[in-house]
């Protein structure tokens, strides 16, 4: 690796805080649809969050860690962007996520 470790932290920071940007500026793509084609979503990355912060000792709540990622308190995203899932969508998640 051309690179120290300080780097890589650097680096996977910047490409995380563009991954979250990313997803802020593109809410017409739904929770469900990222669960579908990735089996993650924006609720994942908050638990993800929350879960690194606490190995930090950092107290950090599920709602905080949703605005962190979401820009804004989830239940507003919810009532500004998210859209009831389709029957086709949650047959795709259905049968991806089949135990």
């Amino acid at each position: 690796m051309p690179f120290d470790q300080q780097t890589k932290t650097e680096i996977e920071a910047q490409v995380f805080r563009r991954l979250v940007e990313h997803l802020r500026n593109h809410n017409e793509v739904q929770n469900i649809d990222l669960m579908i084609l990735a089996s993650f979503c924006r609720n994942c990355l908050s638990k993800w969050y929350r879960s690194a912060a606490g190995e930090r000792n950092i107290e950090l709540s599920y709602d905080e860690a949703r605005q962190l990622i979401y820009g804004m308190p989830y239940d507003e995203w919810k009532k500004t962007y998210q859209t009831q899932a389709t029957p086709e969508q949650m047959s795709a998640y259905e049968k991806k996520h089949k135990k």
